[in-house]
C-alpha cells in the first residue's frame, strides 16, 4: 500500500483573490488533491504579520477566499481546510521554535530584507514579521508536511524550514520529515496596468469580479506600449494581454493572434474580444459557484469548523511527540 504524501499550503487574508493567485498556487492545490493528504489554511496569524494595526478585515477576507477555494474545486471531503489562528497548537509550535532558532538565520533572509523595501509604507519593525519564517515552519511541521506547493519568491522560506527542521531533529530526535518544495508552474499573470499582478497596485482581475467588470477592465487594458496606431505592427511578447492569450487561449487561435498583432492585421481591440472569448466562460463558471458559498456563510464556517477538528486532531498528536522530546 503506497502511503499518500502530506501536502500544507496556506494563503494570508489580506486581500480578495485574483487570476494570479489562481495561476500561482490554486490551480495547484487542485491537482494535488486526489493523490495526496492536503491540509491548506488560511493563514490569519500570518496576514498580522503586515496588517496588524488594521486587523478590522481580516474576517471579510476569510469567507470570500474560502468561498473562492470552494468555487475553485478545493475539495472539503478530499483535503483539510481550516483557519490558522483556531489551531492554536501552531503558537506553542511556533514558540518552541523560536527557541532554537538562530536570530541570525532570519536577519539573512532575503524575502524579509525584499518586503521591507517594497512595504516601505507599513511599519514592519515587529518581532512578528522577522519570525514570520518560524511561524510558516511551524505550519508545516504541526501536519508533518512531506511537500510544499510555493511560488519562487517563497523557496528561501522554505529553505529556512528544512534548516529549522534538521535543527530540531539533531538536538532533540527525529520527528519531522523535511519538507520539499513543489514549484508552481507560475506563468506570468499581468495586471491591468502591464505589471505583475497584484492588490498592493490596485491592477487585478478578482475572482468575485462579475463579468461586467472583468470585461471593463480587460477592455481598457494595457497593451504593447510602441503600438501607438491601429495600422502600427505590434509585439506580442511585449504586450501583457498576450501572457493571458497563453494561459486561456487554444494554441492554434493564439498562433493566429500572434502573427495578426505583429502584421497589425488585427488591432488591440480585436485581440481583447478574443481573450474575453476564452476568459469570460471560465470566469462565469467560477463566480456563479462562488456565489453560491459566499451568500452562505454558515456553509463556509461549518465547513472551517469541520476543518479545524481535523487538523487539531493531528496537531494534538504532533505536539504530544514534540513535548516528550522537549522532556515537557
Amino acid at each position: 500500500m503506497v502511503t499518500k504524501k502530506r501536502v500544507v499550503s496556506g494563503k494570508r487574508s489580506t486581500g480578495e483573490l485574483h487570476l494570479g493567485h489562481y495561476f500561482g498556487a490554486l490551480k495547484t492545490w487542485v491537482s494535488l488533491q486526489d493523490q495526496n493528504q492536503c491540509f491548506f489554511f488560511v493563514a490569519d496569524w500570518h496576514a498580522l504579520t503586515t496588517d496588524y494595526q488594521d486587523p478590522s478585515s481580516i474576517e471579510k477576507y476569510v469567507l470570500s477566499n474560502v468561498a473562492d477555494w470552494l468555487a475553485l474545486e478545493i475539495d472539503p471531503k478530499k483535503s483539510v481546510i481550516f483557519i490558522q489562528s483556531h489551531v492554536k497548537e501552531h503558537a506553542e509550535l511556533y514558540l518552541l521554535l523560536s527557541m532554537m532558532t538562530p536570530l541570525g538565520w532570519l536577519e539573512r533572509n532575503p524575502t524579509y530584507k525584499d518586503q521591507m523595501k517594497q512595504l516601505q509604507n507599513k511599519d514592519l519593525s515587529n518581532l512578528g514579521f522577522l519570525g514570520y519564517p518560524v511561524l510558516q515552519a511551524a505550519d508545516i511541521l504541526m501536519y508533518k508536511g512531506n511537500l510544499v506547493p510555493v511560488g519562487e519568491d517563497q523557496i528561501a522560506h522554505l529553505e529556512l524550514c528544512r534548516e529549522i527542521t534538521r535543527r530540531f531533529n539533531y538536538l532533540y530526535g527525529d520527528i519531522f520529515p523535511e519538507p520539499e518544495s513543489l514549484l508552481s508552474p507560475t506563468p506570468k499573470i499581468p495586471g491591468t496596468d502591464g505589471r505583475k499582478m497584484s492588490n498592493s497596485y490596485n491592477n487585478c482581475i478578482y475572482l468575485s469580479d462579475p463579468k461586467e467588470v472583468v470585461t471593463q477592465k480587460i477592455m481598457t487594458m494595457m497593451t504593447d506600449p510602441a503600438r501607438k496606431r491601429r495600422q502600427d505592427p505590434g509585439d506580442p511578447q511585449k504586450c501583457p494581454l498576450f501572457d493571458l492569450h497563453e494561459v486561456y487561449t487554444e494554441s492554434s487561435v493564439i498562433k493566429d493572434v500572434e502573427q495578426g498583432c505583429q502584421t497589425a492585421k488585427i488591432g488591440c481591440i480585436d485581440c481583447k474580444k478574443t481573450l474575453l472569448e476564452r476568459l469570460l466562460p471560465w470566469h462565469a463558471s467560477i463566480y456563479e459557484k462562488r456565489q453560491k458559498y459566499i451568500t452562505k456563510p454558515k456553509l463556509i464556517r461549518d465547513i472551517l469548523e469541520e476543518g479545524t477538528k481535523k487538523a487539531t486532531s493531528e496537531a494534538q498528536k504532533t505536539m504530544g511527540e514534540v513535548r516528550e522530546k522537549l522532556k515537557l
